[in-house]
């Protein structure tokens, strides 16, 4: 089982490689595509009123003047050194520029999918528990109205709803400007807030944080109560939970504790994926909630055409799709030894 599964990382490892290759590709011949120019992409690097010979330089800087595939080479040999390249708005390093917004988006995202999907799975258990009756046919109305209703649509909402309407949060930002920021220690804004005892900005980070990740908390929850509903009923219809039954437990012993360790298999490979794929829903809520992470910054980035910055967040974005990919694999072999990695 151990060599099968080394061998079985290996390869998906090699895999990831290519993929992450060829994304890199794709998205560096688009850019060439839109901008072929040189001297245009060399604007870029300015505020708009660089003469001929200061763009020349620029362009001789970063060697822009080179053919894309030598252009090309260049980014992957630097990538693997950990230079992204430089940022065109911020005219820093982009590894820095990554280190500033990607902590501020780990933690919406964690908080936003560990709550939609508990809610998920409660919700999923308790439908699947009273399958045909008026609470199961409640829960479905409710979880298919948030699955279909568009991130955009689901985060306006919200925002109006607590922010302007019961004015119980704020409506925008990560926190409050005017409270002094602890010292950096770890780049993670809460917790460095913790270290440093700083209670205030701590208190003002939960209260910015909890909007856009209730938002994203709806959002997922939906796809998580239908697969944990569907898992669930196929679990009550088994024989061992007939038994169970048979034993006198109680209707909540055998939902929650027979029949839910075994319908938690496909629940595991899709929570995965969720945490991977909510990058592409924090980009829309952050730009709704003006909270600015990673999914903010690369808005902007694609409205100014910050092309090494495209470049670095899509090549982040591809390996926790293929991390998440790897690690439901993993979890799903480990929950079942029947499962055979190959």
């Amino acid at each position: 089982m151990a060599s099968s599964a080394i061998f079985y990382i290996i390869r998906r490892t090699i895999n990831a490689v290519v993929t992450l290759v060829l994304l890199i590709l794709m998205v560096f011949l688009l850019i060439h595509i839109v901008l072929p120019n040189p001297l245009a992409i060399a604007k870029l690097y300015t505020s708009g009123r660089a003469s001929l010979a200061q763009l020349q330089l620029i362009v001789n800087q970063y060697g822009l003047s080179l053919s894309w595939p030598q252009q090309y080479w260049n980014y992957l040999v630097g990538v693997l050194s950990g230079n992204f390249g430089t940022d065109t708005q911020y005219h820093i390093p982009e590894i820095a520029v990554i280190g500033k917004f990607i902590p501020i988006t780990l933690e919406l995202v964690v908080v936003g999918q560990i709550v939609g999907v508990l809610i998920g799975l409660y919700t999923g258990g308790i439908s699947a528990a009273n399958r045909n009756q008026p609470l199961d046919y409640g829960t479905k109305a409710v979880y298919l109205t948030t699955w279909s209703a568009p991130v955009f649509v689901v985060a306006f909402i919200v925002q109006f709803a607590f922010a302007y309407w019961l004015q119980l949060l704020p409506s925008s930002g990560v926190v409050d400007p005017t409270i002094p920021a602890p010292h950096v220690v770890t780049s993670v804004p809460a917790l460095d807030a913790i270290l440093a005892g700083n209670w205030p900005y701590f208190w003002s980070l939960t209260q910015h944080l909890l909007l856009p990740a209730l938002t994203l908390a709806i959002v997922s929850f939906g796809l998580v109560t239908r697969v944990s509903r569907a898992s669930m009923i196929d679990a009550l219809d088994k024989d061992y939970v007939k038994l169970a039954y048979m034993k006198g437990l109680s209707k909540n012993k055998v939902v929650w504790g027979t029949a839910f360790r075994n319908a938690l298999l496909p629940i595991i490979t899709l929570v995965a994926l969720i945490f991977a794929f909510s990058a592409g829903g924090a980009v829309i809520v952050e730009d709704v909630f003006f909270y600015h992470g990673a999914g903010w910054f690369t808005v902007n980035a694609i409205y100014n055409f910050d092309y090494p910055a495209i470049l670095a967040f899509t090549l982040i974005i591809g390996i926790s799709v293929i991390v998440a990919n790897l690690a439901a694999d993993l979890l799903y072999a480990v929950a079942d030894p029947r499962v055979r990695l190959t």
